[in-house]
């Protein structure tokens, strides 16, 4: 009894694939899903918008209980709400964001943002079953509108990471890009921006750590975003607990020579303003992924995530290219191609 238990608890813990869903579903939901398969409209166009079908609640509601989805097994709406960010993003929907998520008529619905629009999308309360879409016109990509923009030059260019802490691509960034941080310091500018919080407070918390060590401890940084993508993210995202976040960042700095007091006092006293900046600046040059490079205060697309590419479209944006340009970086390894 306790193994079918827990097998239970694990059918409900997970986004079914394709398959797993239509041999699920009840018949009624199965035909609204013959008439717009998500997942194979995402991965053919990943940049579609779409509305959901709000009927999809009422018979979700007739067929199960509505305060327990159609398992009765219920996660809580933060897990459910990252199962099914992940799941879109995994399969090719990018550039997507949680900007909210509440209860109505026994479902969760979490309200995705897409660019500037918010999208709806309906989630049974055990983190089965999802809401159909509905295709609307197809939009331009944001990469191919990017690419086609000139990145100005400067003497010594502004060069920005956007990313969220705990986002698993703006992560993988980091290392790379501090490559070319180290070869390129006392050349160009170079920051960090912690725009978006969407996992939770304990990234919410590593924000305001990361932006506040930039304030008081910059040329710390780097060294700091290293160990924290190799030893605290693979721990506290796990468990995404605040305290684990909080004690794992404060013995970071410490053995790093940074001073925690200081930077926890930031976090206490500028903490809401410095994001709050981050976030305006991610508005004001349209970022809506992480990670997103701006140079100049224009989002640049860089031909792949490794430090080679990071540094060409750095070295493009300055008025008289230094030497350190000419040094070849790692070429061989790039990162994940998705977003958060």
């Amino acid at each position: 009894m306790e193994e079918e238990k827990t097998e239970d608890k694990k059918e409900s813990s997970h986004i079914p694939d394709k398959e797993e869903s239509k041999n699920n579903l009840p018949k009624e939901i199965k035909d609204i899903s013959k008439k717009a398969d998500f997942t194979k409209k995402i991965r053919t166009n990943p940049w579609i918008i779409s509305t959901f079908i709000l009927g999809i609640i009422v018979l979700i509601l007739l067929i199960g209980n509505s305060f327990g989805g159609i398992t009765g097994n219920v996660i809580s709406s933060t897990v459910a709400g990252e199962k099914l960010l992940s799941y879109y993003t995994e399969n090719g929907a990018s550039d997507l964001e949680i900007d909210s998520i509440k209860e109505i008529s026994g479902l969760y619905q979490i309200n995705f943002k897409y660019q500037e629009t918010i999208i709806p999308v309906y989630i049974t309360k055990d983190g089965k079953y999802a809401g159909s879409l509905s295709t609307l016109p197809e939009q331009t990509s944001t990469s191919t509108s990017t690419s086609s923009t000139e990145i100005p030059t400067s003497d010594k260019p502004k060069t920005e990471l956007f990313i969220w802490s705990y986002c698993p691509y703006g992560v993988q960034a980091l290392a790379p890009f501090a490559e070319v941080v180290k070869l390129l310091e006392n050349k160009a500018d170079f920051e960090v921006i912690l725009y978006y919080d969407g996992h939770g407070d304990y990234e919410t918390q590593q924000n305001k750590i990361q932006a506040c060590i930039q304030e008081k401890a910059k040329n710390k940084y780097w060294d700091y975003a290293i160990k924290f993508a190799e030893e605290i993210y693979p721990k506290c995202g796990v468990s995404r607990d605040i305290e684990c976040d909080k004690t794992e960042s404060i013995n970071l700095m410490n053995s790093l020579g940074i001073d925690s007091s200081a930077v926890m006092s930031c976090v206490e006293s500028q903490g809401n303003a410095l994001l709050s900046e981050h976030s305006a600046k991610a508005k004001e040059v349209g970022v809506t992924g992480s990670p997103s490079l701006v140079i100049n205060d224009v989002k640049a697309n860089p031909s792949s995530r490794t430090a080679e590419a990071f540094k060409d479209s750095i070295c493009s944006a300055f008025n008289d290219i230094p030497q350190e340009c000419s040094t070849e970086l790692d070429s061989a390894t790039a990162t994940a191609s998705g977003n958060c």
